[in-house]
């Protein structure tokens, strides 16, 4: 519910005053005593899903813009009048909790924190966020994704272009761009620091660090989180619901690639920083795309009818170009996605062909303990597998004709896999 007081120009009192009668709606009317060109101030509660029909009404009545005009969130109201009106709008086609064009601004306007503010913010969650990596906490980094404030940049970018404010979008834009820019760059400055400083053990292999390896190779299912996020966002902007875990979410696909990208530059490994490169440019397409597709599709359009065929092209136009960046990287993403499956399907077969030769007369003591397949780490697409570890359990009196040549020569044989292999012996004693 909102709660609308409006100024009333002069000789306008009684077509706006008209205008509540035949709507149904409860006001209250008191005079405007500040000598200026108003006669008088409307208070009146609304359904939150009435409140742009009705102001789109007033102003065709002879309420001018500039008029000075209130929304505020209202707790609650008894009226058998504001009933009837809350009843009329729930049984309309768009959502009940559809906030109105002008409150939509105000909240993407406010959702974009002052720039000194907005830049210390990234740049401390980017230093956190690396911090969260190299220590492999995901403690840490989820820490990290809590203090970013990046949700306001990209919806401001999309409601900026829904209701064709320029100002609005370019700000959005600008901001997005370089906060990522920032909290790269604060990634890497941070993770050459450590390393000069020996605050992480001298020779770390970030790409050992599971939650550094995870972000090295983005399938399409980063894709969905980025896509999920914008959705979220842009719905939870629309309805007045709170913003803050929505945030949450659009800095869980921003801030730990963007910290992965600086930690990839600062140990000088390639593969890291491209494939987190790539990550982050799709999230952040993904993001704005689905934010503008939501916010257009729940009817947002600018307020001067004249300006709605500019704003449908201008929207249609950035939506063609998001679409196309997204489907250049889907590329990669797409890549990735089949090198999983293909790297998957190879160590099935690894697994299948050890499990072969184990099954033969002169292993029948042997038990299967564990098999590691060690692949190429400096490449992010076709990586192959370059070293097999199977550690396997055997009496202590046991015979060990020997394994690591059978299973090579097997699987080069059997399914082209040109790998060396290493064999563990573990010795097992059993009581009885």
């Amino acid at each position: 519910m909102r709660l609308v007081q409006v100024t009333i120009p002069a000789g306008k009192r009684e077509a706006v005053l008209d205008l509540l009668d035949e709507e149904g709606i409860d006001y209250v009317v008191t005079d405007e005593t500040s000598g200026r060109e108003y006669t008088a101030v409307a208070y009146f509660p609304l359904p939150t899903n009435a409140v742009e029909p009705i102001l789109e009404a007033l102003r065709e009545a002879g309420l001018e813009r500039e008029a000075y005009t209130v929304v505020v969130s209202a707790e609650t109201v008894a009226s058998e009048k504001f009933e009837a009106l809350q009843e009329e709008y729930a049984e309309r086609e768009e959502s009940e909790e559809r906030i109105a064009r002008q409150e939509l601004e105000a909240r993407a306007n406010d959702l974009a924190p002052s720039l000194p503010t907005y830049l210390v913010m990234t740049v401390v969650s980017a230093v956190i966020a690396t911090a969260g990596l190299l220590l492999d906490s995901p403690a840490t980094v989820v820490g990290s994704m809590v203090i970013a404030p990046l949700i306001g940049p990209a919806m401001s970018a999309a409601v900026g272009s829904v209701v064709d404010d320029a100002e609005m979008f370019r700000r959005g834009v600008v901001l997005q761009a370089l906060g990522v820019t920032l909290a790269v760059a604060a990634a890497t400055a941070f993770a050459i620091l450590v390393q000069a400083t020996n605050l992480v053990p001298p020779g770390l292999d970030p790409l050992a660090l599971s939650e550094v390896e995870e972000r090295l190779s983005p399938n399409f299912l980063s894709l969905a989180v980025a896509i999920g996020a914008g959705v979220a966002g842009a719905i939870s902007l629309t309805t007045g619901v709170s913003t803050a875990l929505v945030g949450v979410m659009i800095a869980v696909a921003l801030i730990p690639p963007a910290a992965t990208v600086g930690i990839g530059i600062a140990y000088g490994e390639p593969a890291l920083a491209l494939g987190s490169v790539v990550l982050v440019a799709v999230n952040v397409l993904s993001i704005n795309l689905a934010a503008l597709v939501v916010l257009w599709y729940s009817g947002y359009r600018p307020e001067q009818f004249f300006r709605q065929d500019e704003a449908r092209v201008a929207t249609l136009k950035r939506v063609a170009v998001l679409v196309a960046a997204i489907a250049v990287l889907s590329l990669f993403l797409g890549g990735v996605t089949y090198d999983s499956y293909r790297t998957a399907q190879t160590e099935q077969e690894i697994r299948g062909a050890v499990v072969a030769e184990l099954n033969g007369s002169a292993y029948q003591a042997y038990e299967l303990i564990e098999i590691e397949v060690s692949n190429e780490a400096q490449r992010v697409l076709f990586r192959q597998p370059r070293n097999v570890t199977v550690t396997v359990g055997v009496p202590p009196d046991a015979p060990r004709p020997g394994l690591a040549d059978p299973i090579e020569q097997r699987l080069a044989a059997r399914h082209e896999v040109n790998v060396t292999v290493d064999v563990l012996y573990l010795e097992i004693e059993r009581s009885g």
